[in-house]
């Protein structure tokens, strides 16, 4: 009896491991699916890319930068100009 429930035992944790490991690649799929399936959405909706944003972002930025030091220039002759009375 002892043999045989061991036997047993042995038996169902070898189909829990079999079904572990069929669970496991089951979730992979679709892990793999909604990801290609995410992917051609954006594509689709034409969502700009992380390295374009990130791109546009750096410009935007050194506009900024060039705007107001040009702005700061101005000022500045602005300020140093004679005043017509």
């Amino acid at each position: 009896m002892t043999q045989t429930t061991g036997r047993l035992f042995d038996e169902m944790a070898k189909v829990m491991t079999d079904a572990a490991g069929v669970a496991q690649g089951v979730r992979r799929e679709v892990e793999t699916v909604m990801r290609s399936q995410a992917e051609r959405m954006l594509q689709d909706l034409d969502v700009v890319s992380r390295e374009e944003f990130e791109a546009v972002k750096a410009m935007a930025q050194k506009a900024r930068a060039e705007n107001e030091a040009l702005k700061a220039r101005l000022d500045a002759l602005e300020a140093a100009e004679p005043k017509a009375s």
